[in-house]
């Protein structure tokens, strides 16, 4: 029978084994990324001792509801992981490497580990997706006139957005 240290050394020699089979000689921060996925449950588990320790109810959605909180999620994600103006918060896990498309910006993760995890986490609209869409959630339990107020704001200027391609599109049109 293998004594505690030496079952953590097994354990940890077979997690390295496969790391090492699994990246294939790339750099991919697993460890980082359990890190992250822990983070993540944790939030969401302590969202939801929250709400039953306070007898919150979880809120009735329609299909508009989520449709809005679906455009909303998009533009919120992609202003945190590709607009200028937010690349200060981006800053320590990136670096510019120029401009991806209009208001967005092309970053490359910098670091390792657990900094190149949320540098990866960050820079990615897909992955802060997850995160941006939990908020939301959370916010409709806890402060649903405030995130309602703000999922509108953003379906918005998602909407907004939308318009300014399609009058792009027929400018160019008109031009050629």
């Amino acid at each position: 029978m293998k004594t505690p240290t030496e079952l953590t050394a097994a354990i940890r020699e077979r997690a390295r084994g496969q790391h090492e089979h699994y990246a294939g000689g790339e750099e991919r921060p697993l460890a980082g990324y359990l890190a992250t996925m822990a983070t993540y449950a944790s939030l969401v588990g302590a969202l939801a001792l929250g709400a039953r320790a306070t007898g919150r109810d979880v809120p009735e959605l329609s299909t508009s509801d989520v449709i809005r909180c679906a455009a909303a999620t998009q533009k919120l994600s992609r202003l945190l992981a590709k607009d200028p103006v937010t690349s200060p918060l981006r800053a320590p896990f990136t670096s510019y490497e120029g401009t991806a498309g209009p208001a967005e910006l092309q970053e490359g993760v910098r670091g390792h580990g657990g900094r190149k995890t949320v540098g990866e986490l960050v820079t990615c609209p897909f992955c802060t997706g997850v995160w941006v869409a939990t908020g939301f959630t959370a916010g409709l339990v806890y402060l649903p006139r405030t995130t309602r107020l703000a999922i509108a704001t953003l379906t918005a200027l998602a909407g907004a957005d939308l318009l300014q391609y399609g009058h792009a599109l027929l400018e160019k049109a008109a031009e050629g």
